[in-house]
């Protein structure tokens, strides 16, 4: 991506790999433990729905699980409720949950428009 690409990147962490000082987490499922003193990275989690169906189907769901937490952690960041981040660092516990998050990245317009792929 362009150096003056203004979103903010997304970038799909190896199983086991922590995510960079100052990157906010977005995390399929609980996220990884954070210290207690409030000084860890943001944390937003998201969950799939329990079925064969695809991430965002019409049937089951209005929007993608990981663009909808992506949103909240843009909203966070906008209204000054956490601490500032240039990235998120996100952590997918199945194949199924990197694949809503690369999903969301490449299909959901307002995730467009505030993230781009790392």
């Amino acid at each position: 991506m362009a150096a003056d690409d203004p979103r903010i990147p997304v970038r799909l962490l190896a199983p086991g790999e922590a995510p960079p000082a100052g990157a906010a987490v977005l995390a399929e499922g609980e996220p990884p433990a954070l210290p207690s003193d409030g000084a860890g990275p943001l944390a937003v989690r998201f969950d799939l729905p329990p079925t064969g169906h695809a991430v965002g189907c019409a049937c089951c769901a209005p929007r993608n699980p990981a663009a909808m937490a992506l949103n909240r952690l843009f909203l966070m960041r906008v209204r000054g409720e956490a601490p500032f981040f240039t990235e998120v660092a996100a952590i997918a516990r199945s194949g199924r949950g990197a694949a809503a998050i690369r999903d969301a990245l490449a299909g959901d317009p307002v995730t467009q428009a505030r993230f781009r792929p790392a």
